[in-house]
């Protein structure tokens, strides 16, 4: 509460001295002509006679030719600027090496699915202990179902293997396969020679039981879904990169990842995919990151950092991200020149890293900006009616103003 009533008391400072020396060129130049005439606390709107501010109560001030050689920068006292708190930052030039910190949530692997039918109508004789969320291991028993139809077809292949005749068996285990009957099934048939009417519904891999949609003694149709299993080796990472950032993300990229249920522990996997749509409802771009998980110690649905290291040679100019002015149409920063001059300067700004901005365009190596204390100058400079000159249509024409 301090702080923001110490902000406030060094704007309206800040306001005042601007109204003070913008008053100054009035009394000092009194013999010259004015080019216009503006409201120091509203300096955008210019007007081309003198008279009483129609925002403010008080006189428009004149704005005179002599007095734009330093229209472009603030001189602030170098005392004055300290006891503001202005802190300088010299623009450096580096090899680009972005770094993303980025939160992500763990997920199944959507590649590593089995879904378990009844491969023909009968009825559930058995339901093994099981319950969605248990873990399996690979071939564990699900349920027991009776087949009545493999019964017949079953009968028939014995009753002609005893026949001899080898086209005919053929054409027998043939129809077994073609009933659904697995292989094992009819080799284990055709080892006892003894009709197999119960077949035992296993899990083909590895993983967690999704759904378990069968109960003792209720009849399923062929075709039903009986269960769902979801491997958990490896494991997805979904991560929601800003597009502003997702040009720096390929795949096959490294990415390191920490858990809060792991501290200490890093996890390291890579990009396996790019989703091609963005989120509407946040603009990111969803990125997949496959981890090895051999011991189950990831669990889907588990929050973690990653870390998304890009590498480039590119030399690039960075700044402070402190030190821009974000205005939402542009941004600006606060050049520091000789003398105690401080001049507002549009750049465009690229990715950002470790509190460090790219500076595409608008600054040049070894200049220094204002890092801390800009937002003052800022007030300052549009008090006296200075702005960076824009990349688009000019706006600082002269504006006739409208006399009250």
């Amino acid at each position: 509460m301090i702080n923001r009533l110490l902000a406030v008391v060094l704007l309206a400072a800040g306001v005042g001295a601007g109204y003070w020396l913008a008053q100054k060129p009035a009394a000092a130049l009194p013999d010259k002509a004015a080019l216009y005439w503006y409201d120091p606390m509203y300096p955008q709107q210019k007007f081309d006679k003198p008279g009483k501010s129609p925002f403010m109560d008080m006189q428009l001030v004149p704005r005179y030719a002599e007095s734009t050689a330093d229209n472009h920068a603030v001189q602030i006292d170098p005392q004055v600027a300290q006891n503001l708190g202005v802190r300088l930052a010299t623009v450096s030039r580096d090899v680009l090496t972005p770094t993303l910190e980025l939160s992500a949530i763990l997920a199944f692997n959507e590649r590593d699915v089995a879904v378990v039918q009844a491969r023909a109508a009968g009825f559930v004789e058995r339901v093994y202990a099981r319950a969605p969320g248990d873990v399996l291991q690979a071939g564990a028993p699900l349920a027991d179902l009776l087949i009545p139809e493999w019964v017949a077809a079953q009968e028939e292949f014995l009753a002609v293997r005893r026949s001899g005749d080898a086209s005919w068996l053929a054409a027998a285990r043939q129809r077994l396969r073609l009933s659904g009957m697995p292989a094992d099934v009819i080799t284990r048939m055709e080892r006892s020679g003894r009709v197999q009417s119960v077949l035992t519904i296993t899990s083909p891999l590895a993983g967690a039981l999704q759904t378990l949609d069968v109960r003792e003694g209720m009849t399923v149709a062929a075709g039903q879904t009986l269960a769902r299993i979801n491997g958990v080796d490896p494991v997805w990472l979904q991560v929601a990169v800003p597009q502003a950032q997702a040009a720096g993300v390929a795949v096959g990229q490294t990415v390191q990842s920490r858990f809060v249920g792991w501290p200490g522990k890093t996890f390291n996997g890579s990009v396996s995919a790019i989703l091609p749509a963005t989120a509407a409802d946040s603009r990111t771009v969803q990125v997949r990151v496959e981890l090895r998980n051999p011991d189950g110690a990831l669990r889907p649905g588990m929050t973690a950092q990653v870390r998304l290291a890009q590498s480039s040679t590119q030399s690039v100019l960075r700044v402070p991200s402190e030190a821009l002015i974000r205005t939402g149409k542009r941004v600006l920063v606060m050049l520091a020149e000789e003398g105690g001059h401080y001049r507002p300067v549009e750049v465009e700004v690229g990715t950002e890293s470790q509190d460090q901005s790219v500076i595409i365009s608008g600054l040049q190596e070894g200049q220094q900006v204002v890092a801390s204390g800009q937002f003052l100058l800022d007030s300052e400079a549009s008090l006296r009616g200075i702005s960076a000159p824009s990349s688009g249509p000019s706006d600082m024409s002269l504006q006739p103003g409208r006399q009250p």
